[in-house]
Parts: structure tokens; sequence; C-alpha cells
């Protein structure tokens, strides 16, 4: 994979950097949506399919991406389909400074070391490019404005901001009130994005480890347990009900 394009993964990552502060917005779900964005690049490069609320790999030819390999040789080690919830709330902690590390070596981002109280030490991080921030955010703004419907990669992009809560960071006050609904209306132009985003909605909310249990006393793989995670995605409405977390 070249990198005249930016992942997604590395896209959610730019948007949720706080060009004031250095930090991310999100910091506890942005894990969970990192998780969820390589699902939807590895898809968009023809690696892995969706069965039902289930991925398949189907081509486990590296895409040259160090991380998104990373990730396809899991999936692969798997051997057989695994739900996409199960998958992003998996073991897998730390893709956020995974992926800080990855944009500062491929030059989109610059660490700026500094101190918290005078004594603890702090890295920062500041986007390399703010044009580059900028046509991200204006990709979303253009399909929250003009209502055509966008393309795959963009529309993915906003269900999966929408689903870690960064609704109110990319749109904040009563201002933005009707920003942050569109983002998440947008869900519905990509079904891949849509059901990985409502994946990671169902992780904050605890669903895995219920599912977890369900599956010991019906068996893996039944119907009930698939569309449990497909109706609670739409019961919740969209909308994100694990408690907001302030920027770090």
């Amino acid at each position: 994979m070249g990198k005249s394009r930016r992942t997604v993964p590395e896209e959610l990552l730019l948007l949720a950097l706080d060009p004031t502060t250095g930090t991310t917005a999100q910091p506890q779900t942005l894990d969970l949506g990192l998780a969820g964005a390589q699902l939807v690049e590895l898809s968009l490069a023809g690696r892995i399919v969706p069965e039902g609320d289930r991925i398949a790999v189907v081509l486990a030819r590296p895409t040259g991406d160090p991380t998104l390999d990373h990730a396809l040789e899991l999936l692969r080690r798997r051997g057989s389909p695994v739900r996409a919830a199960h998958w992003i709330g998996g073991p897998r902690l730390g893709l956020r400074q995974t992926y800080l590390a990855h944009l500062e070596r491929c030059g989109m981002v610059t660490a700026v070391p500094g101190q918290m109280c005078g004594v603890l030490p702090t890295t920062r991080y500041q986007a390399s490019d703010d044009c580059t921030n900028a046509a991200i955010k204006q990709r979303l703004d253009t399909a929250i404005r003009t209502g055509v419907p966008p393309d795959p990669r963009t529309a993915a992009l906003a269900a999966l901001a929408h689903s870690v809560g960064l609704g109110k960071h990319l749109y904040p006050g009563n201002e933005g009130r009707s920003a942050r609904s569109r983002l998440r209306d947008l869900i519905r132009y990509d079904p891949l994005g849509g059901m990985v985003a409502h994946a990671v909605m169902d992780v904050q909310n605890g669903l895995p480890a219920q599912q977890n249990r369900s599956s010991q006393g019906q068996g893996s793989g039944t119907g009930t347990g698939r569309s449990g995670t497909r109706a609670t995605g739409r019961a919740a409405g969209g909308r994100v009900s694990a408690p907001r977390v302030g920027v770090r």
C-alpha cells in the first residue's frame, strides 16, 4: 500500500489531535476506534470481508503498512471469521501511542517534549501540516453541509468519529448540534463502516463480555448472538452511551 493516500486510522487520529493542547480527544475510546479503523482500511484494501457481524480474511498478502499488516496477521492467525466487536475489544490497547509513533515516523506529526506541573515528563504532538488536517475535516464538512452521499472512506471515517465521541470535539457547543447529528447520520452510507462503528459502541457498552457469557451457554456463532450485536447498535440510535471523556 503506497503512502499517497492516508489510511482511515491515520485520518481518525489526526482528527482527534487538538492543535492547541497537542493531545488527543477521547483518549479512552480512541484505541477502540483505531482498531475499528484498521478493519475498514483492510476491507478497502481487499484483505478482509464482512460475513454478517464477523470479519474474514480473504487475502493475507501484506499491504506494506506495518501497523495494518500486524493486524492482518493477527486476524489470519484466528483461522476463522471473528466478530468485529470481539476483535475491537481484544487485548490490543495502546494503538493510540502506536499510531502516534507511526505518524511521527511518517512525518505527519511532530513530537514536542514537555513537563506536567514542571516535573512529570510529557509528550505533545503537533500536526506537521495543518492543511492536511483541514482537508480531512473539509471532507466531513462537505458531506454534512451538502447532503451528497460521501465516498465509502469518508463515510466510514464519519461513522468512526461519531462512535468514539469526536463529534463534540469537531463540532462543539450548541451551534454544532445539528452538525453532530448529521455526522451521526453519515453512518448509513457505508455498510462496513456502520457495522464497525456499531461494534465500537457495543464494546464501550460492555456487550462483548455479555455475548461471551451467552455463547458459553448456547454455543458460539448462534443467530441470537449475532443479532444481539446489531439490534443493540440500532437501539442505541447510533449514540455513544459510554461516559464522555475530556481532552487530555
